[in-house]
């Protein structure tokens, strides 16, 4: 994981409609940098949906939500119609972001050993800068947890 108090690092990825974001793209505005295994599974649709609920308090704060996984735009785009979500979806799927942010690791799943995204949320200041990194989601909470994150 990246540590809190270290420029955030660039990046360019296409969303769920095709569009592309870069970091730069929200100086100026508080960045809710969410990182998730995959479109349509339990935790991540409760974590999507969570910040999909209170996106017009994230709003209201300044800040923007930035979901990030390796699941094509098209699959961002099924998750996204599918819970009518409010928010980007950014599609990384040759993990370049993931990887640049740390959160490509070895995860274990009952005594089972492979490599994938642990869920990590990164916000940013208005100016880049990393000033809160959790690694340790739940994803139920992570939305409620970061919008009293905002001040």
């Amino acid at each position: 994981m990246l540590e809190v108090g270290i420029k955030a690092p660039d990046f360019e990825l296409p969303d769920q409609n095709g569009k592309t974001h870069r970091l730069p793209d929200y100086t100026g505005k508080k960045v809710i940098l969410y990182f998730y295994p995959k479109d349509n599974t339990a935790g991540c649709t409760k974590q999507a949906c969570g910040f999909s609920e209170r996106y017009p308090q994230f709003t209201e704060k300044g800040a923007v939500i930035l979901g990030v996984s390796k699941d094509s735009v098209s699959s961002h785009k099924r998750f996204e119609e599918k819970y009518g979500l409010a928010f980007t979806l950014l599609a990384d799927p040759e993990r370049e972001v993931i990887e640049a942010y740390d959160v490509w690791k070895e995860k274990k799943n009952y005594g089972k050993v492979s490599m994938g995204v642990v869920r990590t949320t990164y916000l940013i200041d208005e100016q880049g800068i990393i000033i809160k990194a959790n690694d340790k989601v739940k994803a139920a909470d992570d939305p409620e947890n970061m919008l009293k994150e905002l001040v």
